[in-house]
């Protein structure tokens, strides 16, 4: 009698062993997988890269010779390739920035997103009707940033973040303005722009699977005070995890 229970506890013991370690592994599994994401997806993000600049707008119906409306813009370029290393064939059906927050600490200035225009000269021009709170790029055989498309096997999807009416420079005595020194000319400091822009990026293909990734930006681009214009590229996404939300 006593040596059937034992078996009995022995049984029950191996069991929830067994139970215990298939639970660990699951639990493990899970883990890593929110921690690194996606290994092998039909599309993957290759770069990013930020060009800042500085415009001066002239005011309208002024006497002074100059009177600019000061503002920083950053032209951000989302660079998606198509994953040599994933066998079977996908399509993209569309591919989503959403989600954004903007989050610094200075309160000059207004912060704005524009989405590109149709313009032959200008990629970007900071109007109330180009403002956006999210973008999609729609699928399409070719791409075409300025019409918000990207090649179904890939492309670059492009957003500005712009901070406008830092400030207003008015001059009647200067005969000429370098452009590239206006963030000086009216005491605009590092801090005064310092953002970090958090974003959510979905790639929506058309055989119904989804992924999405949150990406974390640092802005503006170093030297833009003293030069102007300056552009990075941003290479290394060990830190970006793509998981799958759908199928």
């Amino acid at each position: 009698m006593y040596r059937n229970l034992n078996k009995k506890i022995l049984h029950v013991i191996i069991i929830i062993v067994i139970v215990v370690a298939i639970l660990s592994v699951a639990g493990i599994l899970i883990l890593r997988y929110q921690v690194e994401g996606e290994k092998n997806m039909p599309f993957k993000l290759t770069k990013i890269a930020i060009v800042g600049s500085v415009e001066g707008t002239e005011a309208q119906g002024t006497g002074e010779k100059w009177n600019l409306d000061i503002s920083e813009n950053n032209d951000i370029y989302i660079y998606i390739e198509k994953n040599a290393g994933y066998s079977k064939t996908e399509i993209i059906d569309n591919i989503e920035i959403k989600d954004i927050n903007i989050n610094r600490k200075s309160e000059l200035g207004e912060t704005k997103l524009y989405k590109p225009v149709k313009d032959e000269k200008r990629m970007f021009i900071n109007s109330a009707e180009n403002e956006i709170n999210s973008i999609i790029y729609t699928g399409e055989l070719e791409s075409n940033i300025k019409e918000q498309k990207i090649s179904n096997q890939g492309g670059i999807v492009a957003f500005r973040y712009s901070i406008n009416n830092l400030g207003k420079y008015v001059s009647n005595s200067d005969e000429q303005i370098d452009h590239s020194k206006l963030l000086q000319l009216i005491n605009i400091n590092e801090d005064d722009l310092k953002t970090v822009l958090t974003f959510d990026i979905s790639i929506k293909l058309t055989s119904g699977k989804r992924y999405e990734a949150k990406i974390d930006l640092d802005m503006p681009t170093a030297e833009i005070i003293e030069k102007g214009t300056v552009g990075i590229e941003l290479t290394d996404f060990s830190d970006i995890a793509f998981k799958r939300v759908e199928n």
